[in-house]
């Protein structure tokens, strides 16, 4: 399984979302649905599930966030025929963004936000496909002009990160910048996503709607990842923090699933009001909770 999984944040229709898009995709499923209890924003409903083999998180914790266009998803189609039919359905009851049409670069593409809101480009890729649903971000406003810095960080940060292929606007492209990033393809840690700029006039920016869940094994992967990418203490909050660009980000054991899943109910709700608490997950302290606040000994 990659290291790094989309999470989506819903009002209320997680459960109601995910079982949609399982529907829509093949080769997908829901995993597994759960719920936290006593929460800030209630009982929440959380939801793993996969799309096209790839795997996804969502959670059900109140209207706080609306999914933006600065984060889609690009699902990259071998046959036209497929555009089609997944164009079909996520278009239904959502607003378009760009026609399905043909485009220099695609002779069948087109950019939707779904039912929900959330963001899907659709696309012919006569290329080889190794990844087939690829997360996109639109760099905006204030950090429009930074896709590339924000790549770089980002690659510097993860292991076997690399850029895929770089193409960038150029004399006529107005309004935005030569130079800037028309679409560059990158991967952390073996998993593939995309970044883009753009100068338009546009009322959006990234926002904890959607964010990028990174699963650690140990602490210190987890301080590791925490000091690389956190600079907005502020939005340090139960493993989730927000990287300079407005990113967000959930820095996450591996370990938590087990510990909110295997144990009584007095342990779960021992789990889930210990990392309430924290800004950075402490897998010691997560462990004590679920032991009763014992200290476990050192082997």
């Amino acid at each position: 399984m990659p290291r790094i999984t989309p999470h989506l944040w819903f009002d209320k229709e997680a459960v109601e979302a995910a079982e949609f898009y399982s529907s829509t995709f093949a080769d997908s499923k829901v995993t597994n649905v759960s719920s936290i209890k006593d929460t800030p924003s209630g009982d929440c409903d959380i939801v793993s599930f996969e799309l096209l083999g790839q795997p996804f998180m969502a959670i059900s914790a109140g209207p706080l966030f609306r999914f933006t266009p600065a984060i889609s998803f690009l699902v990259r189609c071998a046959v036209p025929e497929q555009v089609d039919a997944l164009w079909s359905k996520l278009s239904e009851g959502g607003s378009e963004l760009m026609p399905l049409d043909s485009y220099p670069f695609s002779d069948r593409y087109g950019w939707t936000a779904d039912r929900y809101g959330l963001s899907w480009q659709v696309m012919h890729d006569e290329r080889a496909i190794d990844q087939e649903i690829v997360p996109t971000l639109m760099f905006v406003g204030d950090v429009c002009g930074q896709a590339e810095e924000a790549v770089d960080h980002y690659t510097s940060a993860f292991p076997e990160s690399k850029i895929d292929h770089v193409d960038r606007y150029s004399e006529g492209d107005e309004p935005d910048k030569p130079g800037t990033i028309r679409h560059l393809g990158f991967v952390l840690d073996g998993y593939g996503l995309a970044a883009m700029d753009s100068a338009h006039g546009h009322d959006f920016g990234f926002n904890e709607a959607i964010s990028l869940m990174v699963g650690c094994e140990t602490q210190d992967e987890i301080d590791h990842y925490w000091g690389r990418l956190s600079a907005v203490p502020e939005a340090e909050q139960c493993g989730w923090l927000k990287d300079r660009f407005g990113v967000s980000w959930q820095v996450v054991p591996t370990a938590l699933g087990d510990l909110l899943s295997s144990g009584t109910g007095e342990q779960t709700a021992r789990v889930t009001q210990a990392f309430l608490q924290m800004k950075k997950f402490d897998i010691a302290e997560l462990r004590r909770a679920y032991a009763g606040g014992e200290r476990e000994e050192q082997s």
